[in-house]
């Protein structure tokens, strides 16, 4: 009988790839993935350090195991990601029924870390050094780009896929583990991108998100060749058979010229820009050491637009950071109104250990006056949404079909034998009648009514234009992949 392995996912899209990337070395060790942590042999968390919230989850989660690990002593149940990073001795003292702790530098080494504790039946530790633990060469080797081959099983779905293109930071904002946590910034080779992404495409694959902490700050260079991201994505834009090319996320400072004409001309390429700005206050901005100000996010903002006519941008806030007054969060409120982002994901401060603001600065807006802000700032937001995705209604877009619709179908009655929801170009979440045959085409989608959060539309069955052209009862592919419940949580 096969073994199986059981794995929690939480935090960032990176996170979710290197599940997938894991996943897939252990399927070829034999392993079978469950959704069952009692059925499972391996039970692993990829962790998220980036709030205290998604840290609680995981100590939850691991509290719930420790059932199945009394009544099944041979289960191996390990901790990966940020959290085994940065927490490398506080999860054992936690969880001492832990019996693996690998970082995020070392995920390779998961199927042989796997077999060892079985072998020996000893506690586990492979994580990279710290930033202080060496010069920057020796604490870059130690966290290593794991790039695998792809398992198109192991993706939520088979036509969608990450491609990771660089790793680590440099920016080292003062609320942020992720310098820590995923060490220097280091950029793949071109060629290696190219070429995951060609194989992608072989298995299926028609639009890919291209993944860095700064994703826009990617510089690769090899003698006298400079590679930027501009560079990156022209070099994969003729790939026969993608349809799409993302990238996520952004850094204000780095938004070039050149990247922005790239995301103009080249068609394959979404028109979509996640920027986060954090505050609109210079003084917030300055303890945050984002390294820039409101007005030039502003000005970077118009030049984004200029450049690239119609471009949808959203962005990131943090509210309550440390010294944030009443004036200095009216000016968040300001910038929201002025920029009009097509969204905003807003997040309450939380204070994170090993940071440069926990050590330099208190904690000290109380956390009702935290979720009151969260909850003004994000009012602001959903009308602007409100508004963007109204002006949507009538047009004809082109949808990427991903799959059933979960959470409409409980709420929108309109007699389909099935409701799709998919994405366009502008990247608006949209919810229509169709069938399962259409899953994984591009299909066309006149927008009929609108909320802040999703597009509603119906689906033109004659004028299915992805690649298995415009007949669409050569569309059919049968089921996707079963997606296990317990591969990707939602991100927190």
């Amino acid at each position: 009988m096969s073994q199986k392995v059981y794995i929690e996912t939480v935090g960032c899209q990176m996170n979710v790839l290197d599940s997938e990337l894991v996943i897939g070395a252990l399927r070829k060790r034999g392993y079978d993935l469950t959704d069952d942590p009692a059925a499972a042999d391996v039970l692993l968390f990829n962790t998220c350090s980036v709030r205290e919230h998604a840290e609680d989850k995981t100590y939850s989660a691991l509290g719930r195991v420790r059932l199945v690990k009394r009544d099944k002593p041979g289960a191996v149940i390990g901790v990966l990601g940020c959290m085994a990073q940065k927490d490398q001795d506080a999860i054992r003292k936690r969880a001492p029924y832990v019996d693996m702790v690998v970082g995020t530098g070392q995920l390779g080494a998961v199927p042989d870390l796997v077999d060892k504790v079985r072998a020996t039946r000893e506690p586990q530790l492979a994580v990279s050094l710290g930033r202080a633990d060496g010069g920057r060469n020796e604490v870059e080797a130690s966290f290593v780009s794991y790039d695998p081959a792809r398992d198109p099983s192991m993706r939520p779905t088979p036509f969608q896929a990450y491609v990771r293109i660089q790793i680590g930071c440099d920016k080292f904002c003062t609320y942020c583990v992720v310098p820590s946590t995923r060490g220097p910034e280091q950029s793949r080779p071109p060629e290696h991108i190219w070429n995951e992404v060609r194989q992608l495409v072989d298995q299926g694959c028609k639009e890919v998100t291209l993944l860095g902490q700064t994703v826009n700050s990617y510089v690769y260079e090899s003698g006298d060749t400079r590679t930027r991201l501009s560079d990156l994505i022209a070099g994969m834009h003729d790939i026969a058979g993608l349809e799409r090319i993302k990238f996520v996320t952004n850094y204000p400072k780095d938004m070039t010229d050149d990247l922005l004409d790239a995301v103009r001309d080249l068609p394959k390429v979404v028109k979509y820009l996640h920027v986060p700005v954090q505050s609109g206050c210079d003084e917030v901005l300055k303890r945050m050491k984002r390294s820039y100000t409101a007005a030039y996010y502003m000005e970077m903002l118009a030049r984004c637009r200029e450049l690239v006519p119609g471009v949808s941008v959203s962005s990131d806030f943090i509210v309550g950071f440390c010294g944030e007054t009443e004036e200095s969060f009216q000016k968040s409120m300001e910038l929201v109104r002025e920029a009009r982002f097509k969204n905003s994901f807003i997040f309450k401060y939380s204070e994170r250990g090993g940071t440069k603001a926990a050590e330099r600065y208190p904690d000290d807006v109380p956390e009702e006056v935290k979720k009151r802000r969260n909850n003004d700032l994000l009012a602001v937001q959903n009308e602007n949404s409100r508004l963007d995705h109204r002006a949507q209604v009538g047009r004809l877009v082109e949808v990427l079909v991903e799959g059933p619709s979960r959470r409409e179908q409980s709420n929108r009655e309109r007699g389909a034998t099935m409701q799709l929801t998919g994405r366009s170009m502008a990247d608006h979440i949209v919810v229509f009648d169709g069938t399962e045959r259409l899953i994984g085409e591009t299909v066309k989608v006149t927008v009929t009514d609108a909320s802040p959060f999703t597009l509603y539309g119906d689906v033109q069955l004659d004028e299915v234009v992805g690649t298995t052209g415009a007949d669409p009862s050569r569309a059919v592919r049968g089921a996707p992949p079963a997606r296990p419940d317990r591969f990707s949580l939602p991100l927190v």
